[in-house]
């Protein structure tokens, strides 16, 4: 794919360091779908993945956490600003209906939004969301996620570590306690740093639960072909059979958790 000037049309502070960016890009918001990726270009900087966020009809948003030199840049960038975006690109969620959990973990939850926007708009679904962070600031989304619940069309359980928000402790825990309550869910779609969908596959696993997880590694193709995204032992592709991997294929993957590649492919442990 070609990558496509786009335009940013709106900036959003989320929470500390992290901001969502807004860009009109017709051709993207049409083909894109929940779960999905696009690769950025950073003029000048880097090209870099990010999962998006919010899809309109001819815009499509996704939410960056400025943690290097690439995010700085995208992070400070205005609207009226150019960078350059292709795809969508990856395997998005699979829909499905019923009793539903989503669970994010610091910028995760920016990933399961359109996919919670999307569930929580259909009749008989019944819509879960625990969206977990270290503190109240680094929350994303919690006034969107707060409105919905007024609204009533999701549970909305925040978590933080410190306590300043919700319940006090990991999303993790939550879930557990959630699940202990009796509640069986259809499916569980999940977010976040690694330790924790590892342990909500572990989890899904003991009780029998089926999840579906998007997953982030590090990418430069976006197409399958450099093999640098590959997850051991299978030779999973995240930037295509991914990034959304589902419970049946994420059980087979032993590097999930332990390492991660940088972009000379050398393990770093995670």
């Amino acid at each position: 794919m070609k990558t496509m000037p786009s335009r940013i049309i709106a900036v959003k502070d989320e929470g500390k360091d992290r901001r969502t960016i807004t860009i009109l890009n017709k051709e993207v918001a049409e083909k894109a779908h929940p779960g999905q990726f696009i690769m950025v270009w950073i003029p000048g900087v880097d090209e870099i993945p990010m999962g998006i966020s919010h899809i309109g009809r001819e815009e499509i948003s996704f939410t960056v956490h400025r943690i290097g030199e690439a995010t700085n840049a995208l992070y400070n960038k205005k609207v009226n600003e150019y960078i350059g975006v292709r795809g969508p690109y990856g395997r998005g969620f699979e829909e499905v209906n019923g009793k539903i959990i989503a669970i994010g973990g610091g910028t995760g939850i920016a990933p399961l939004m359109p996919l919670i926007r999307r569930l929580c708009e259909k009749s008989g679904n019944n819509v879960t969301v625990i969206n977990g962070a270290k503190n109240v600031d680094e929350m994303i989304f919690k006034e969107e996620l707060n409105e919905l619940a007024r609204l009533g069309k999701i549970r909305y359980m925040p978590a933080t570590e410190d306590g300043s928000l919700g319940y006090k402790g990991l999303a993790t825990t939550l879930l557990e306690e959630t699940l202990k309550s009796g509640e069986i869910p259809n499916e569980i779609y999940v977010c976040g740093p690694e330790a924790m969908i590892k342990r909500v596959l572990e989890i899904a696993l003991e009780k029998g639960l089926h999840i579906q997880a998007s997953v982030e590694r590090y990418m430069k193709c976006a197409i399958g072909i450099c093999g640098s995204c590959t997850m051991d032992p299978i030779g999973v592709r995240v930037c295509v059979e991914g990034p959304v991997i589902p419970l049946e294929t994420l059980a087979k993957i032993t590097e999930l958790g332990a390492y991660k590649r940088d972009s000379s492919g050398r393990k770093i442990k995670i």
